[in-house]
This record gives structure tokens, sequence and C-alpha cells, in this order.
């Protein structure tokens, strides 16, 4: 297993057993899982992002902290997140990774999420210019999230 995962696993066995709360140390988690802080910097920036569903909360200094919070929001509440983050553009990875946290999340089916992937494939949007794509990707999902919430 790489480190990485170790770590993101621990920040996530943290956040569950403490109803999507966490507080941690980045020392302490460094030093308990054998790496280097920013390798635990890393892993938050990049897997515990607001896109994911998450608020990174921190305080530098010797009694500093790094606070991570699984957001708890109605399915609406939830899908408009999901609308905001979207931004004016997306990418296919980028796309698939949201539609991904929907199902996980129990907001979609997994036909739904399906249908979805396919939608905004770069193979369904091969007629838009290249340098279109992500941009009429982030409208196709915008408009099928607020498709979602009626």
């Amino acid at each position: 297993m790489l480190i990485s995962d170790a770590i993101a696993n621990l920040i996530e066995q943290l956040l569950a057993d403490n109803n999507g709360y966490a507080e941690i140390r980045r020392n302490d988690l460094a030093d308990r899982l054998g790496c280097v802080p920013s390798q635990i910097n890393y892993v938050i920036s990049s897997r515990f992002t607001p896109e994911l569903g998450y608020v990174i909360e921190s305080r530098r200094g010797g009694g500093g902290y790094i606070r991570i919070i699984k957001k708890q929001l109605g399915r609406d509440e939830y899908l408009m997140h999901f609308f905001c983050a979207i931004g004016e553009q997306i990418d296919e990875q980028a796309a698939a990774a949201f539609i991904a946290n929907l199902s996980a999340d129990s907001l979609i089916s997994a036909r739904e999420a399906h249908i979805m992937k396919s939608a905004l494939s770069s193979a369904s949007l091969m007629s838009v210019s290249p340098d279109r794509r992500d941009t009429v990707r982030a409208d196709i999902m915008k408009q099928i999230i607020l498709a979602l919430m009626k």
C-alpha cells in the first residue's frame, strides 16, 4: 500500500469514528505513519477537497492543527454544493470523480452514474472542438444536477 493511501485510510477512519469530524496534528500523524509532514498536506489537499464534500480548517504554529469535516447536507443542498463546485469548466476525470461521489453518497443510482459518465465522456463530446469540451461538459453536468434536484 502506498503511503498516501495509508494516510487517506487513517484520516477516513478518524472521520468515520468521529461522525465526520477529525482534528489532527500534522507532525503527530507523520510520526505515527513514518512519513514527512508534507505528505500529510499532499493527501489532504488532493483527497479531502471541497469538491469531495470536505471542509478543511487549519491553524499554524506549535499548537496548530488541521481540522477536517465531512459535510452533512440534505440531498438538494449536497447537489447544489456539487453544482457550485463544478465551475465554468470540468475535465472528464474530475467529472468522473464528482459522479463517483454522488453515487457513493447514494444521491444517484449506479445506472444514473453510468449514464452521466457516458454523456460527459470525450467520446460523447467528439463533435465539440477540443478547446470547448470542458466548458460544454460543465454546462451539461450542471443541467443534469439541476434535473436531479426536481
